[in-house]
């Protein structure tokens, strides 16, 4: 093979990677929000787009003041590989603070929405989870433990073909 037809490869190769990663995204960009010393990147989530892709963990709240929620993402946070190898979402709806899907802010209508399809109040905590099919697989009003929600996962007959083949 040629010098030429390498860098080529390797360059088809590369704007594929990118556009895949972009494609395969969560999220989307919908906008901006101007802060005071730089742009925060704002964006949109769309469940459906997660559909035969991902998992989705939900966890609402009224605030990252709310004891239930400090307590679900203390729990959370101790397993992030264990959500990557599952394929799962991590997003946060929060009433009065900053929302986010897998760390990445999203804007207030795509909150509203998953506050008005799951009717879920503002001043409620609730865990619900989403299997890829989009189906409402598991909800709980309490913090859950990830090893609970991980059990369930993996006796899902399309995460047991997952492992099979990873």
């Amino acid at each position: 093979m040629s010098l030429i037809t390498s860098k080529v490869n390797n360059s088809v190769l590369i704007a594929l990677t990118i556009t895949a990663s972009i494609v395969l995204s969560p999220v989307s960009i919908a906008g901006t929000v101007q802060g005071s010393t730089h742009t925060i990147k704002m964006s949109s989530f769309n469940l459906n787009s997660q559909k035969w892709q991902n998992r989705v963990l939900l966890l609402f709240a009224p605030s990252v003041d709310n004891q239930n929620y400090q307590q679900q993402m203390q729990v959370f946070n101790q397993h992030q590989n264990d959500f990557k190898d599952r394929d799962l979402v991590l997003v946060q709806v929060l009433a009065t603070d900053k929302s986010y899907a897998n760390g990445q802010l999203i804007d207030e209508s795509s909150v509203a929405n998953l506050r008005n399809r799951f009717g879920v109040e503002r001043e409620n905590f609730r865990v619900i989870l989403i299997g890829k099919d989009g189906g409402v697989k598991r909800q709980e009003t309490t913090p859950v433990q990830a090893t609970a929600i991980f059990e369930q996962i993996d006796a899902m007959p399309m995460r047991q073909q997952e492992m099979q083949e990873r």
